[in-house]
């Protein structure tokens, strides 16, 4: 998976803290460097390939907005503030957003969407903001019909593999999202998920009945891959001689 390589320029630690926990929620991220100056960005930007910055605008030496207008070929950035005054600056140097502080994750998440709709590219968000091991309260973010939907695992019944995309068949709805269905299994929590053909993984809670062949869930039958058969029948504690 590739990589959005980023650095936090903010002469808060605090705010950069937030940034870092925000970020932490994204599985494709990288943060390259963290730095309480623009003199000191200025060489790292000078240096390395970065996609993104996430630029103070009020820092002692240099603000973000005059530092922007001095370089010629910048990254992507988006603003983090709090002030409200240089919302115009923003617009006409074309940044992604123009965050106030503090910035709560939703806020957070809509300007990420925002740069990775203008990339071209996808996200896939895993986890709770507390804790992503708690059941009931995990939940993943899918991208489909370029919105953000929330999905909480409990309601996930299993996934179906179409080419490059993957339908989530949820309790009440069903979304499309184009990533491949091993970005999902290497996420989803094994003790609640399991993998039972190269196009199918489904929600253990969620079986209803099953052969050696086939399980049914949410009205269908859906194969078991003769490659998943050992395991599925693990998970699921049952000896192939006793069905």
């Amino acid at each position: 998976m590739q990589k959005t390589k980023c650095i936090i320029v903010d002469d808060e630690p605090l705010a950069i803290e937030v940034i870092e926990n925000h970020l932490s929620k994204f599985e494709d991220f990288e943060i390259v460097a963290k730095c309480n100056n623009a003199v000191t960005a200025f060489e790292i930007i000078r240096k390395k390939q970065l996609d993104l910055v996430f630029l103070d605008i009020q820092m002692p030496k240099i603000t973000g907005v005059d530092f922007l207008k001095s370089l010629k070929h910048p990254p992507k950035v988006i603003f983090t503030t709090a002030y409200r005054d240089y919302a115009i600056d923003a617009y006409e140097l074309d940044v992604i957003d123009y965050l106030l502080k503090p910035i709560s994750f939703e806020r957070f998440l809509k300007a990420v969407n925002k740069f990775y709709e203008v990339s071209g590219r996808d996200l896939t968000i895993f986890g709770s903001q507390e804790n992503t091991i708690v059941q009931n309260d995990a939940y993943t973010y899918v991208k489909a019909d370029k919105k953000m939907y929330k999905v909480y695992l409990r309601d996930i019944i299993y996934l179906e593999a179409l080419k490059d995309y993957v339908k989530v068949i949820c309790e009440k709805k069903s979304l499309i999202t184009k990533h491949p269905i091993s970005a999902f299994e290497e996420k989803l929590p094994q003790d609640q998920f399991i993998r039972i053909h190269r196009s199918y993984i489904v929600s253990i809670a969620k079986i209803e009945a099953f052969i050696s062949t086939e399980i049914d869930i949410a009205d269908r039958q859906l194969p078991i891959g003769r490659s998943y058969k050992n395991q599925v029948l693990k998970v699921l504690n049952i000896n192939e001689g006793s069905i």
